[in-house]
């Protein structure tokens, strides 16, 4: 019995506690915001993303090349 009343005071002191309340509620905010974003940037923004990148790692290939032959 003396248990079950210390574990119900514990559950009512961290039910009165508000500490930390802005920051979850900022937190949920972002999040909020930021996964419909990179949800779209990754559907439709992630393939030129990637083709952007291939042709420069493309460029640079052949420009290295071109820098050992010319040596």
């Amino acid at each position: 019995m003396k248990t079950f009343k210390s574990l119900r005071n514990l559950l009512k002191k961290i039910h009165q506690d508000d500490r930390g309340v802005v920051s979850l509620e900022t937190v949920l905010i972002i999040g909020a915001i930021a996964i419909p974003v990179l949800i779209i940037i990754v559907k439709f923004g992630w393939p030129k993303i990637k083709a952007y990148f291939d042709k420069g790692m493309q460029d640079l290939e052949q420009n290295s090349d071109k820098a050992i032959q010319n040596g």
